[in-house]
């Protein structure tokens, strides 16, 4: 239990989670009891500034968006000291569900019918002019029905946008983010095949910014796909990784699609997100009904 009893006029029930420069709340509305999630950021010096401006942009984002794959984001709440804000919450809903990390599929139609959900939100994203830009096991949230919600904004920005740092995260990051280039629907594309590469593989794939501790960088100098050596696709892996028990075989028309994500140019990526959910629902309707698949 946190020893947070109120913020914002909404009383706390319990810390939930923990970010860089933040912390997670579940909340409640004292009139309506309708229970919130509450993303908390402190100003303590002017370091967090940054924190504070990512806070606004992810709720202005979210206040564009509309999607039963994505996390709602409800409203921005500030404190203020001599007209300066020292203080933000950003209301969000609260999901009952656990991270992808903690709640793998147990069957390649329950992977795809997972990495479909999770498609179709971003590409709703992509429709409204943004890309999430950290696609990541930790940020997909799976529900007991197998519901999926994409969630936090953080690092989401409008497309076309040149950021200033290297920001993402290593081991799931497209070329474009290392290199500080323009970020657009491709970059979602490659996060969104690295994070189905681990859920199936279990490993990371080898990126321009690896994992501390991995000696596994692709490439450090400029993109030349020439030069390198993507991953084993998925379907030549054995399934019998050791990371999970009742491990399953991955179909190729799937194994396919993830490498064509994670091409190191974007241009030779798979064309859009919507495609990518495209060619998911054909897979998932043919692992689902495998006779009716073969005979069209």
């Amino acid at each position: 239990m946190s020893s947070v009893r109120e913020l914002f006029g909404y009383k706390v029930l319990a810390r939930i989670g923990q970010g860089a420069a933040s912390t997670i709340y579940a909340v409640q509305e004292p009139k309506t009891k309708q229970v919130y999630a509450l993303k908390h950021v402190i100003k303590r010096t002017d370091k967090d500034d940054r924190f504070i401006e990512q806070c606004e942009l992810e709720a202005s984002i979210g206040a564009k968006l509309d999607h039963p794959n994505l996390r709602r984001i409800e409203k921005i709440l500030r404190t203020r000291k001599l007209f300066r804000v020292t203080e933000i919450g950003l209301l969000m809903e609260l999901v009952d569900a656990a991270t992808l990390d903690r709640r793998l599929p147990t069957s390649a139609e329950g992977a795809v019918h997972i990495f479909a959900q999770v498609a179709h939100g971003l590409a709703h994203m992509h429709s409204r002019g943004f890309v999430h830009a950290d696609m990541k096991p930790i940020n997909v949230m799976v529900s007991e029905d197998q519901h999926v919600k994409v969630i936090d904004l953080g690092q989401a920005c409008e497309i076309g946008t040149v950021k200033k740092r290297i920001q993402g995260t290593p081991g799931y990051m497209a070329p474009e983010q290392a290199h500080r280039a323009e970020i657009t629907p491709q970059t979602d594309v490659y996060n969104f095949g690295a994070t189905a590469y681990w859920v199936l593989v279990g490993e990371v794939i080898p990126t321009a910014l690896p994992p501390k501790d991995e000696n596994n960088s692709l490439y450090s100098g400029a993109i030349d796909p020439e030069m390198v050596k993507l991953p084993v696709p998925p379907a030549d892996r054995l399934p019998q990784n050791g990371r999970r028990a009742g491990a399953y075989a991955v179909p190729k028309s799937l194994s396919d699609l993830i490498m064509e994500c994670i091409q190191l140019r974007p241009e030779d990526r798979v064309s859009s997100m919507d495609a990518v959910a495209e060619r998911l629902e054909e897979i998932h309707a043919s692992l689902v009904n495998p006779a009716r698949a073969a005979a069209k």
